[in-house]
């Protein structure tokens, strides 16, 4: 499977994509929700992924309850990738931790999109922000094998089997 190499990974996880983030209900049952993530490569050992919710969102009580997640991120554009991350996540709730600048650069990734001309959308996004219940979480990758995978896309061409089968029913 071709691995994404560094340069196209940072820059795959600088860019806007929506992220899809499992967690697990009480009974195991895994529950997903889309989700605005930044990744910041220098946060600890592995880095890390910082993810907003409010309080009575229900991942965001599930990841309290249970902090084992995975975030998958795909977009076929500007890069074709994938990115999938299995770790834990630390809740961090504003009574106990300046969750500001983090949600602050969440929303220029998201909202600001790098544009300067739209800082007046940031300011009032975040201004709303701090109308809300808001929490972060910190996603660490697992140190485990294959806890990050990180796909491109551009060059994949399926598993040796999918292949071989593909071969085998049009005969080329």
């Amino acid at each position: 499977m071709p691995r994404m190499q560094p340069d196209v990974l940072a820059e795959f996880l600088r860019e806007p994509h929506v992220g899809v983030l499992a967690t697990l209900r009480r009974n195991g049952m895994p529950y997903t929700v889309p989700v605005w993530w930044l990744w910041e490569p220098d946060d600890g050992p592995r880095g890390a992924f910082w993810l907003t919710g409010t309080t009575n969102r229900v991942w965001c009580r599930q990841l309290e309850a249970d902090p084992r997640a995975s975030l998958c991120i795909e977009a076929l554009a500007p890069v074709a990738g994938h990115v999938g991350v299995d770790g834990v996540c630390t809740a961090l709730r504003r009574d106990r931790f300046d969750i500001w600048p983090v949600s602050q650069r969440l929303a220029e990734k998201y909202v600001g999109r790098g544009d300067p001309a739209n800082d007046a959308a940031v300011e009032a996004f975040v201004a709303n922000m701090r109308t809300e219940p808001r929490m972060l979480f910190r996603l660490e990758p697992q140190d485990r094998p294959n806890s990050v995978r990180a796909i491109d896309m551009r060059v994949y061409r399926g598993k040796r089997a999918d292949r071989e089968h593909q071969q085998s029913v049009t005969g080329s």
